[in-house]
């Protein structure tokens, strides 16, 4: 007989409230648990703070209660990583899934001795990790691994990334962190590098699929300016500033180009110099001995987005929940998993 996975979400923002959502659908998860860092969300029921009924299961700011739940996977979505917390749980015994890209196998920015403490605390508990999302996650290694099947020799694996953020409603992200509407010379030139540290590691797990190991990567950055003084959701954008920005991650493998991924994010078409932009969403491009060429939109309005797009990276994370919890013990890779789908593997007693 089969019997449902103790569940707990971890953090009830944007992604957080979608993934409780639909962990409490879910026929086969129970929900046992939900961590919030809003003081005000405290003992709130959780079907309330995710738009349904109530369930019996309180939220609390108590993350040191949760590791006694006994819960076979923990969701794990907060907007900066514990360490501490992370090592508690994968030791307490439960498997972690997470959409931090810090958390990604391999990531450096853990460094040796975080790494060695999730491995030690994975051993320990017989948990495993693995750390999934849209982009990075999905877009970097879920959909290029199906196209890699048809492969017998890879050349190079390219990934393009198009996002108009003309309706996104955040000032904060768009100005003050992401760099639009201020002078190109006062562009933060250091994105690029903080990008290739976001998206290497599942790059480079891609490449390894592709049997073209990366051995060197480069990271580059541009940007164009808007041509006329624009207005978008988030605010206003003068001509003459910063209206788009590209990025391009390339890993080599012994001298030639193996993987290579653009980041096309931009207010307005309308751009110094003009720029040859396709509508948000994804171009992916496998050269090899069967070369294939896949792009992916989105068919919603722009003023649509923010009601689908928490699903592209907060619907996964609860689909490899009984994949990740089948699993042997260890940090996970999505090289380590079978094909993540909404039915899952069998969970069996």
């Amino acid at each position: 007989m089969s019997h449902s996975l103790r569940v707990v979400q971890w953090a009830t923002g944007n992604i957080g409230s979608h993934s409780l959502r639909e962990i409490i659908r879910h026929p086969d998860l129970e929900l046992v648990g939900v961590v919030t860092y809003n003081p005000s969300k405290d003992g709130v029921d959780a079907g309330l703070l995710c738009g349904l009924d109530p369930v019996g299961i309180a939220a609390t700011v108590d993350r040191s209660s949760i590791p006694a739940l006994g819960a076979d996977c923990v969701l794990y979505m907060p907007s900066a990583i514990d360490l501490d917390d992370v090592v508690a749980l994968l030791g307490s015994g439960a498997n972690v899934i997470t959409t931090r890209g810090e958390l990604f196998a391999a990531d450096p920015r853990l460094g040796e001795e975080g790494w060695g403490r999730v491995r030690e605390a994975c051993e320990r508990g017989g948990s495993s990790l693995y750390a999934t999302g849209s982009s990075p996650g999905f877009i970097t290694d879920a959909l290029p691994f199906a196209l890699l099947s048809l492969q017998r020799h890879v050349d190079s694996v390219e990934i393009q990334e198009f996002a108009d953020l003309s309706r996104r409603d955040s000032p904060e992200m768009l100005f003050d962190q992401m760099g639009f509407s201020k002078s190109p010379s006062d562009f933060d030139q250091m994105r690029s590098t903080r990008l290739l540290a976001e998206f290497g590691p599942s790059l480079g797990v891609l490449a390894e699929a592709a049997a073209r190991p990366v051995d060197t990567w480069s990271c580059t950055g541009e940007v164009a300016v808007a041509s006329r003084a624009i207005t978008i959701a988030a605010g206003e954008i003068p001509a003459g500033t910063v209206a788009a920005q590209r990025t391009s991650i390339t890993g080599l493998s012994g001298g030639s180009e193996a993987v290579r991924f653009t980041a096309n994010w931009f207010c307005t078409q309308e751009l110094d110099p003009a720029w040859d932009l396709l509508p948000t969403g994804w171009r992916v491009s496998v050269r090899g001995d069967a070369p294939l060429e896949l792009e992916i939109e989105f068919p919603v309005e722009l003023d649509d987005f923010g009601a689908v797009m928490p699903g592209l990276t907060g619907n996964r994370p609860v689909n490899a929940i009984p994949y990740v919890c089948a699993a042997p013990p260890g940090v996970l890779t999505t090289a380590d998993l079978p094909p993540i789908t909404p039915a899952g593997p069998l969970i069996r007693p």
